[in-house]
């Protein structure tokens, strides 16, 4: 039997399934195959678009749907009616699994069986059995899928950089005792179902054989809580020696880029102790450049009682601070080993106009204690659990959105990168006019623009030069300033089109002093000496 993986690009709350990450269903899914005893490939939705012919298969299984949608440099998902249009040209028995299969849409005139909890699992019975099931995967089927499965990253468009495999360390949540945030899905998939390191290891070690390089621990309401002591209570304690080992076990394979994502503030507050061990763990054996998203949702503890949320603003904020304390120092890569992320949801029940300002206090509190975040997300919620009523106006949440762009965002990037950082390994990957724009590899990387010459789809180190909302702008190192382009003479800090002009007409330089001497501003020239080199023409 001949089965089709397509993926149209999964991107959820935890777990990234858009270039240049692949997502950890789409390579269950493929494995699962595989495990039925299917001749099995895979294509991406942009393969489909570009005018790949597809070849006759028994079975397709399409993996879609964006729980939280964002904004991508290079990569768009397929949407709901590319997903219907493709579906129809099918032959053969057709899947749908990921988010796109928990959508309020009618998908059964194109689809034959909707994975709504797993497609995994469902595909493999439905090869095996002859009809698609309703359930979880098991521990073991799991861990066999996801090995089995690592093979498909060889026909990812990526491969081998910038690929970045995500990689799954549990499902569910350590609250679904409470049914957890009113929002959120995965307390509903009951207890957690930790995988062991073990496991996890050997998946890593695997997609390393096949040239991955990139991996990110998501797809985790908590990272801080894996394998954590189950208490029944909201807030179980961390268990330290696991995460070490977890992480030490990974990093002993010598990854390129090794990133997480989330984690609860509460339980961070809660037990200090254990959290700042695990922290050492994530600052000593992960890349820098890393990333804890907290899901504080909302600072009104109108807001938070409403909705069951983690944390209090206060907890929060402890959270920050700790991850500042033991992550801040600046890594191999040019940015912090690790920081703190914050996560807004807007349109909860119990909202107010009072919330934002809530919200607004408490990130000013981080400025004023000079802490420092990384990212900052803000998304009004979707209403995949249930339905929420709107209290404020879409201009409302606008209005606080470009509050935290102008006000926070841009204040923390300078803060994090100032002029003359130097960042390594930005990848290039979108041209928009004379600017180039490029991203560090791995978790929720910043935009970096060049306004000078550099070529597609190629690793540069560069310096900071400039700072926008969410943005940088930069220039190539070294640059030869005896070679470069007069454009990247221009894009120095200061410089401008005359001071360039007149810079580029004085080359070549012997060395510092001509350089320096060629400025009107002599304080400016020794000042850029820093962002050039001198190679004798």
């Amino acid at each position: 039997m001949r089965a089709t993986v397509i993926d149209c690009y999964i991107d959820e709350p935890g777990s990234l399934g858009v270039p240049p990450f692949i997502h950890p269903g789409v390579r269950a899914v493929y494995g699962a195959l595989v495990d039925a005893g299917c001749d099995t490939s895979y294509v991406t939705i942009d393969d489909i678009r570009q005018g790949m012919h597809l070849d006759n298969a028994d079975v397709y299984v399409v993996m879609a749907g964006c729980a939280v949608p964002g904004r991508y440099i290079r990569a768009m998902p397929a949407s709901a009616k590319e997903v219907l249009s493709l579906a129809r040209t099918l032959p053969g028995i057709k899947v749908l699994g990921g988010p796109a299969a928990l959508e309020k849409m009618d998908w059964s005139s194109a689809f034959d069986v909707i994975g709504k909890k797993d497609a995994a699992s469902a595909s493999f019975d439905l090869v095996r059995k002859g009809w698609g099931t309703d359930r979880w995967r098991t521990v073991s089927e799991w861990e066999r899928w996801l090995l089995k499965g690592a093979e498909c990253v060889m026909q990812h468009p990526d491969h081998p950089q910038p690929l970045i495999a995500e990689i799954e360390t549990y499902r569910g949540c350590v609250r679904y005792r409470s049914g957890g945030c009113s929002f959120c899905i995965e307390p509903l998939k009951g207890e957690p179902e930790f995988r062991d390191a073990g496991s996890i290891i050997e998946e890593v070690a695997r997609l390393h054989e096949l040239g991955v390089r990139n991996f990110r621990l998501g797809a985790q309401t908590c990272f801080i809580s894996y394998k954590a002591h189950m208490d029944g209570t909201d807030r179980p304690r961390p268990n330290p020696q696991e995460v070490e080992r977890l992480l030490s076990g990974i990093s002993s394979v010598r990854p390129d880029v090794l990133h997480l994502d989330n984690a609860n503030p509460a339980i961070i507050a809660q037990w200090p102790d254990e959290a700042r061990m695990v922290l050492e763990s994530i600052a000593e054996h992960c890349t820098s450049g890393n990333v804890l998203a907290l899901g504080l949702e909302s600072a009104d503890p109108v807001v938070r009682e409403a909705n069951n949320l983690n944390a209090s603003a206060e907890e929060t904020m402890q959270a920050v601070r700790m991850i500042n304390e033991v992550g801040g120092e600046r890594g191999p890569n040019g940015l912090p080993k690790v920081l703190p992320g914050i996560n807004f949801i807007v349109g909860l029940d119990g909202e107010r106009k009072e919330s934002l300002l809530h919200n607004m206090r408490f990130l000013k509190g981080v400025m004023s204690e000079g802490l420092l975040l990384r990212r900052i997300n803000i998304r009004q919620v979707i209403g995949i659990r249930r339905q929420f009523r709107q209290n404020l106006t879409h201009g409302e949440f606008l209005k606080f959105k470009e509050w935290v762009r102008q006000e926070v965002d841009h204040v923390m990037l300078e803060r994090m990168l100032p002029r003359g950082t130097l960042l390594k390994g930005i990848y290039t990957e979108l041209k928009e006019g004379k600017v180039t724009f490029g991203r560090q590899i791995g978790t929720y990387p910043i935009l970096v623009g060049f306004e000078h010459p550099v070529e597609m789809s190629r690793l540069y180190d560069a310096k900071v030069t400039g700072w926008g909302f969410r943005s940088i702008t930069a220039v190539e190192w070294p640059l030869s300033i005896n070679r470069c382009h007069i454009s990247a003479i221009e894009a120095l800090p200061g410089v401008g089109r005359k001071r360039a002009m007149r810079v580029f007409r004085a080359r070549p330089f012997k060395g510092p002093e001509d350089f320096v001497a060629s400025f009107d501003d002599v304080e400016l020239g020794r000042y850029l000496l820093d962002y050039v080199t001198f190679d004798r023409l």
